[in-house]
């Protein structure tokens, strides 16, 4: 079992950046893609960017590529999100998810474990 939490939301206004933190405890957490996915009020959870168990492979959605950057930090058995450039509409709830399958997935149903999630809120 892996147990992940989340850190870094805040309030923040757009074009400004903030960096989230995705700690993990619990098995080895190089055995597991982590991801960050999001959430915005009444809309289902979206895919973000994940990380590949090794760190070497990083994905993103096209509505995020540019802006953040996803890095993991192994001695620290944590992955972190750095966003850049935020805009209004990445205000959302975030969670990152550890994924056991192979590469990684857009899904966040084929996601095993999950942290409690941070708020984001980016004001125009």
């Amino acid at each position: 079992q892996v147990q992940l939490v989340e850190s870094g939301g805040g309030l923040v206004q757009a074009g400004d950046s903030l960096r989230l933190s995705c700690a993990a405890s619990g098995r080895t957490f190089s055995r597991y893609t982590i991801a960050w996915f999001r959430q915005p009020p009444g809309k289902e959870r979206e895919f973000v960017c994940a990380n590949s168990r090794s760190g070497e492979s990083t994905y993103y959605a096209d509505s995020v590529k540019g802006r953040f950057t996803i890095s993991r930090d192994s001695a620290k058995n944590t992955v972190y999100l750095q966003m850049n450039s935020l805009k209004p509409e990445d205000s959302a709830v975030y969670y990152c998810g550890a994924y056991s399958g192979s590469y990684y997935s857009k899904r966040w149903y084929d996601y095993s474990y999950w942290g409690q999630g941070t708020q984001v809120t980016v004001s125009s």
